[in-house]
């Protein structure tokens, strides 16, 4: 065979190589240990230190002062961390909203599964802030009408959870976990009226299975944080003393 030939059968071989599928027969992992042996690259560590140094900085300067710890376990309908997280969304939004809209937020529901963190005793900073919420949940107010508040309240008495609910609603409830009472603003539920609360995106979309907020006359979103909700209420606040109250209990 001259070289010519064996030429031209090499590149007739190569390219019926390349026109035959592959099939991957095997895969293999290998597990890559992430430990204290693993050195450390000082040019990285040198160029990230002032940037870690001003975040933690931030994240630890003083906002507030707890009196207290507070956590979410220490009560059955409500609880002292609850209730300044669903009056903090309430007090930092309603002002937004009544910009807004030129209504008032009637009252706040949120989620008991959402409170992450307790709040410790002594200096409160952006930090905890982000250890009570370290979701993105933003501050949503929906229109309902006075029907859909008494399938809140039904939702409720049925969940016996310690979901916040700001102070300008109360629910009541029997030792047979039925409603006595449920109230905005110290009135009784009008089923034509129609009431604006405020919740979470998270909420509204059914999580923790609120279907009540569906159908609604109107949803606005306001595009706030409630971990920024948060940081602004500890601002304003010099110091932390929330309590457990009475606007959702079970009487006996």
């Amino acid at each position: 065979m001259t070289i010519k030939h064996f030429l031209k059968l090499f590149f007739l071989l190569l390219i019926f190589a390349c026109n035959q599928e592959t099939h991957l027969s095997k895969i293999e992992g290998k597990r890559l240990e992430i430990n204290d042996s693993i050195s450390t690259n000082q040019d990285i560590e040198n160029f990230i230190k002032p940037y870690r140094e001003r975040v933690n900085n931030n994240l630890d300067s003083t906002l507030s002062y707890a009196v207290d710890t507070y956590s979410k376990s220490d009560g059955d309908y409500n609880t002292a961390i609850g209730n300044l997280m669903a009056d903090a969304v309430y007090t930092e939004s309603n002002s937004i909203f009544n910009k807004r809209t030129g209504k008032n937020i009637d009252f706040v529901l949120l989620n008991h599964g959402g409170i992450r963190a307790i709040i410790s005793k002594g200096k409160v900073t952006t930090r905890t802030a982000y250890e009570v919420m370290p979701f993105e949940n933003s501050v949503v107010v929906v229109a309902l009408k006075g029907e859909q508040i008494n399938k809140l309240a039904d939702y409720l008495s049925k969940a016996k959870r310690a979901h916040p609910v700001s102070s300008q609603f109360q629910l009541t409830l029997n030792k047979n976990f039925e409603i006595t009472s449920v109230t905005v603003n110290g009135k009784n539920i009008d089923p034509n009226k129609t009431y604006y609360v405020a919740t979470n995106d998270y909420l509204y979309n059914g999580g923790d299975r609120m279907t009540f907020f569906h159908p609604n006359d109107s949803l606005y979103a306001l595009d706030y944080k409630i971990r920024n909700v948060l940081i602004d209420y500890f601002k304003r606040k010099d110091t932390l003393d929330p309590k457990i109250d009475n606007r959702f209990i079970q009487t006996n």
